[in-house]
């Protein structure tokens, strides 16, 4: 099979999960508890009014009806009105999307940077104290709830020490780049750097603690083969044989986890930027739960549902690049 082929067929999977997402979605919505129009009206209003606003939103027409119009609406970005700002979804969900991805990125930076380096050494110490503790770092880090790491990080670092800010986000990424570009100061982009350290840290513990756990296995599996063996007999640096050769070969499994794992942390930041008040997606999302406004709920939950396919459709196409046996099974 060609990579054309491949990356045509993995599309089109995807594209059967997001409709199955929006299917999802759409009949929570309509066997949720809640009268979407007492949330807009608020109590006392009359059954006339009402009944012109079930209406207008469409939501006297039968079901089915309300879905294929959903679908089409969802074809041309059309994702509805929020019920309680009365402003397009689509607008709500976007403004809050670079928050969410400085937060996934900045975590998945970090993973990178603690795990591949503490998984080399653990993989080539093994049974010495560098090993036992790179092991246990990883089973705490996986057995940490983020919740209680970020309360705990906010207590030490912006309570007890005041050295870091607790919550929020003064200037975005983008805003402190074009500072940096225009007046050359870097005055704004650290804030940025204090205002996301302990959210990074807090959502990136548990993905460092997986890719540490995955890249010693990888390197103890590749440590043991006879090219290792040859490449030692040959005379070449340990150094060399290890970040050159084996780590490069252990990659794949490794781009594989931190493709998938960026879309996880993209949805699975939500707790995160709730303890921090980071204003993603993730709290947007909660509070439009917390007030049953369901177009609000629907578009972020569909927009994860694309980012994620769309994620994961890019380490296909990775994966099949760099190993070309994919296309062919």
């Amino acid at each position: 099979m060609s990579l054309a082929k491949f990356l045509a067929r993995r599309t089109l999977q995807g594209l059967v999960v997001i409709w199955g997402v929006v299917t999802a979605t759409f009949l929570i919505r309509a066997v949720a508890p809640g009268d979407p129009v007492a949330v807009i009206l608020g109590p006392g209003a009359s059954e006339a009014v009402q009944e012109q606003v079930r209406d207008d939103l469409g939501l006297d027409e039968p079901l089915p009806l309300q879905y294929v119009e959903f679908l089409q609406g969802l074809v041309v970005g059309d994702l509805g009105y929020s019920y309680q700002s009365r402003r397009e979804v689509e607008i709500m969900v976007l403004e809050r999307v670079p928050a969410t991805l400085e937060l996934a990125i900045a975590a998945t930076i970090v993973a990178i940077v603690i795990a591949i380096p503490l998984g080399v050494v653990s993989a080539t110490r093994r049974n010495e104290p560098a090993d036992y503790g790179a092991t246990t770092f990883s089973l705490v880090g996986i057995s940490t709830p983020n919740f209680w790491l970020g309360i705990m990080l906010i207590l030490l670092f912006a309570v007890q020490w005041g050295l870091l800010p607790s919550s929020g986000r003064s200037v975005g990424l983008d805003e402190a780049l074009v500072t940096l570009v225009t007046t050359g100061t870097v005055g704004d982009l650290l804030t940025w750097i204090r205002h996301i350290i302990l959210p990074a840290i807090t959502l990136g513990t548990f993905f460092t603690a997986l890719i540490t756990r995955l890249t010693r296995s990888g390197m103890v599996d590749e440590l043991g083969k006879p090219y290792v063996t040859a490449a030692e007999a040959k005379g070449l640096p340990g150094v060399l044989i290890r970040y050159k050769h084996v780590l490069r070969n252990t990659m794949i499994p490794i781009i594989t986890v931190l493709g998938l794992q960026l879309g996880t942390l993209i949805g699975g930041a939500v707790i995160t930027e709730e303890v921090f008040n980071w204003p993603g997606l993730g709290s947007r999302l909660i509070s439009s739960i917390r007030s049953n406004d369901w177009p609000l709920t629907q578009g972020i939950l569909i927009f994860i549902a694309v980012g994620f396919v769309v994620i994961n459709i890019v380490v296909d196409a990775v994966y099949a690049y760099l190993n070309p046996r994919v296309t062919a099974e």
